[in-house]
């Protein structure tokens, strides 16, 4: 694993992304978007598995405008705490912004094939279902967003791929959010919204409370295939 430093499009500044190679290149990359926990061992998995899948994984560190280098669990309550504080802080405006040029970057990167999508969790389940309607990214994959259902307004801008996975327990997005999302993308022609039974949020973190084995490799399954179709 490697790291990498970003220059924000704002002149603020930098920031850094962890980047992890596949075997063989040239190959697509996936920019993976961080949970409220920073790019800790669970997004670092991610990364192993999306590089094990023959793609270059970027893992930006989004929070890096509030304390960069945040890396925690969802083990402790003060972890959790400092989680959510971190959330409430969390410019979504400028993490978006932070996703365009961390793209930008990555369609450049050596050994790149010039394609790039975006796969996020909690946090970046949102981010990505933002990249979808907001970037020239080539597939986005929204894994449990919360406050999908507040981003319907924009769907007409999804020109690209977009796989949405949410679980039909998850404690931070309502069912009648749920259900508002999966009726607003039902027909549309390039979004496919999964939903997974008896699956809390976060059901896909390596290592997580809530991880759930059946809902995980389905899931990731799909989001594997829908990768490779677009960014092979």
């Amino acid at each position: 694993m490697a790291t990498i430093s970003i220059k924000a499009s704002d002149g603020s500044g930098s920031f850094n992304a962890l980047v992890v190679e596949p075997k063989a290149k040239p190959a697509g990359v996936v920019v993976l978007i961080q949970e409220i926990f920073g790019v800790n061992d669970a997004m670092r998995a991610a990364a192993a598995w999306v590089a094990d899948l023959g793609f270059i994984a970027v893992c930006p560190d989004l929070f890096w405008r509030i304390e960069p280098g945040i890396d925690i669990t969802d083990k402790s309550e003060a972890e959790w705490k400092r989680a959510f504080e971190l959330f409430q802080q969390f410019d979504r405006p400028k993490g978006i912004e932070d996703l365009k040029a961390t793209v930008a970057v990555a369609r450049t990167l050596p050994g790149a094939n010039g394609k790039v999508g975006t796969m996020g969790y909690c946090l970046g389940g949102a981010g990505a279902f933002m990249m979808a309607e907001q970037s020239d990214t080539d597939i986005n994959v929204s894994y449990y967003g919360v406050g999908l259902d507040t981003l319907l307004a924009d769907l007409s801008k999804v020109t690209k791929p977009l796989i949405v996975h949410i679980a039909d327990q998850d404690e931070f997005f309502p069912p009648e959010g749920r259900a508002k999302l999966v009726a607003a993308t039902k027909n549309h022609p390039l979004i496919r919204t999964y939903v997974y039974p008896n699956a809390n949020h976060a059901f896909a973190r390596a290592g997580g409370v809530h991880w759930n084995g059946r809902a995980a490799t389905i899931a990731n399954g799909r989001s594997a295939e829908a990768l490779a179709a677009a960014l092979d």
